[in-house]
């Protein structure tokens, strides 16, 4: 630590911090209280101890309190053959995480007029207009109905259009479609053709039924392709990375910065090895090394732990960040609620807004945390959530699939609120 700076922008290359607060939005930040990096470095130890027993290769963990980086630290390794040690700077595959960002282009379009969430998707999407439904004969088969009623864009925004990821009752079809899994990266064929192919399909569930994951935010993201005339990655570049200051998001790798991607490895009773191919990925991917066709606004990003911060401090901050408003207060009100009952978990303890679960019952969920707070997270073992009630923001960067019985997303959420009462 020594002639580290103790204030650091939001906007500056991240590095490793244990207890040294960072400033967000141009306020200035003071170095916490002793007490507070003793119980941080608890969370250090933790990380720490899933390295050294061989469940993860390596992690970022970033913590902001009130606006500032209360925590980041980097532990293990990017890539462990190589003897490449972590740096919070590392590039990671973030996947589903990719959905939050895409949800909020859309809202971004409702703002502007050119949409309404409430809309048919087929109002811009016409080979959505009609579309049908595999139903399970009870036989080991299926019979394909209409839908009910017309898919909403609403309805892609909380997974209850119905949609999964090719591998409901109708599988086969799906797999004569080749639209199976969500990975992209390596198709030769941009998402909106994509999505097109898909709607001739017999989707899982009659829209508004029940949530169903999958590829709902593919769609979103080819819809904001089609109203807005632009490519997907152009429209996030231009109109959220930049003002943002998200410099290190992209859906391929620059070829400058690909030796800061982190290796994706598998758990298995052997211990940690490369992950072969998951979800169609090999070696380092077609992130790397790709056609850069497809932008997957479901899966399809990379990113870091100080671009995620910052895209989620937005979101906390009511849709503004350091100048750079994204959204309206309402329209992340509107995100950041439940909109669809029990129908994400029976039991009522978190629900699902537009893009992002909601916990509405503490007790019921039985973790730490705060009613109203939102997350999510992404396949290859990345996740994240904003406490509201706390002014909290944090992210957890790992590359692990699939991540087995470790506990580590469980035991960060612990000893992040054991030293929420210090963390100024």
């Amino acid at each position: 630590m020594n002639g580290m700076p103790k204030r650091l922008l939001w906007g500056a290359l991240p590095v490793l911090v244990v207890g040294v607060a960072l400033a967000v939005a141009g306020v200035p930040g003071s170095p916490p209280a002793e007490s507070d990096a003793g119980r941080l470095e608890r969370l250090s130890g933790a990380l720490e101890s899933y390295v050294e027993e061989g469940e993860l290769a390596g992690a970022v963990a970033l913590v902001a309190r009130e606006g500032e980086v209360s925590y980041l630290e980097a532990v293990g390794h990017r890539d462990v053959a190589a003897g490449d040690p972590m740096e919070t700077d590392d590039i990671f595959r973030i996947a589903s995480q990719t959905k939050a960002i895409v949800s909020v282009a859309v809202m971004m379009l409702q703002e502007a007029g050119e949409v309404l969430i409430s809309d048919p998707l087929g109002r811009y999407l016409p080979e959505y207009m009609e579309t049908t439904v595999a139903v399970a004969d009870g036989g080991g088969g299926y019979d394909v109905v209409p839908a009910n009623r017309p898919i909403t864009i609403r309805d892609l925004l909380t997974h209850t259009a119905g949609i999964g990821y090719g591998g409901g009752p109708a599988a086969d079809l799906w797999a004569e479609a080749e639209i199976q899994g969500w990975y992209f990266a390596h198709r030769d064929e941009p998402i909106r053709e994509t999505v097109r192919r898909m709607a001739a399909l017999p989707m899982d569930a009659q829209p508004g039924e029940r949530f169903v994951y999958g590829y709902a935010t593919d769609i979103l993201g080819a819809l904001v392709e089609e109203v807005s005339g632009e490519p997907l990655d152009g429209f996030l570049r231009s109109r959220m990375f930049e003002p943002l200051g998200m410099a290190d998001t992209h859906f391929y790798l620059p070829k400058e910065k690909r030796d800061r991607l982190s290796v994706v490895y598998s758990a298995s009773a052997d211990g940690l090895a490369p992950a072969p191919n998951p979800g169609g990925m090999v070696g380092q991917g077609a992130y790397v090394d790709g056609p850069r066709t497809s932008f997957s606004g479901g899966a399809g990003l990379l990113s870091t732990a100080h671009d995620y911060a910052r895209f989620l401090q937005m979101m906390l901050n009511g849709g503004e960040l350091d100048g750079a408003r994204i959204l309206s207060s309402k329209s992340v009100e509107l995100m950041t609620v439940n909109h669809i009952g029990n129908r994400f978990r029976p039991d009522g303890s978190v629900g699902f807004g537009l893009g992002f679960s909601v916990l509405s019952d503490l007790g019921a969920r039985g973790t730490p945390g705060s009613v109203g707070e939102y997350a999510w997270g992404g396949a290859y073992h990345s996740t994240y959530w904003v406490d509201p009630e706390e002014d909290l923001v944090v992210v957890y960067f790992t590359q692990l699939i699939p991540a087995g019985g470790v506990d580590d997303h469980a035991k960060l959420r612990t000893l992040v609120y054991q030293a929420l009462d210090e963390m100024q």
